[in-house]
């Protein structure tokens, strides 16, 4: 299945459950926090289907928040990619850090 189509499927999911009626977007964006502090600690488990699972997760919250505030999830992607495709910088702890952060 494309990914649009699982998008539609998650709105259509979170508006049966009245999400959208309830939800806030703090609400939702804590929502994320916890789905994203489920994965890292599924990575730290190294177990793959919850990865896989955590991964989802945070996805579907994200999703949910961008309808909350009627924002497009490929937009938000795109704006995101035009802040960072030319940064430059390097990796520090296994993280790229942009230059402006390495300054001191």
């Amino acid at each position: 299945m494309l990914l649009y189509t699982y998008i539609k499927l998650i709105k259509k999911w979170a508006e049966k459950r009245k999400l959208f009626d309830y939800a806030t977007p703090l609400s939702q964006a804590l929502k994320t926090k916890e789905e994203a502090e489920e994965l890292v600690e599924a990575i730290r488990k190294g177990n793959l289907n919850e990865i896989k699972d955590g991964i989802g997760d945070v996805f579907v919250t994200l999703i949910v928040l961008c309808s909350i505030l009627k924002l497009r999830l490929e937009d938000c992607i795109a704006y995101a990619y035009n802040q960072i495709k030319d940064r430059k910088g390097k990796i520090i702890n296994g993280q790229f850090v942009k230059e402006e952060e390495n300054e001191s």
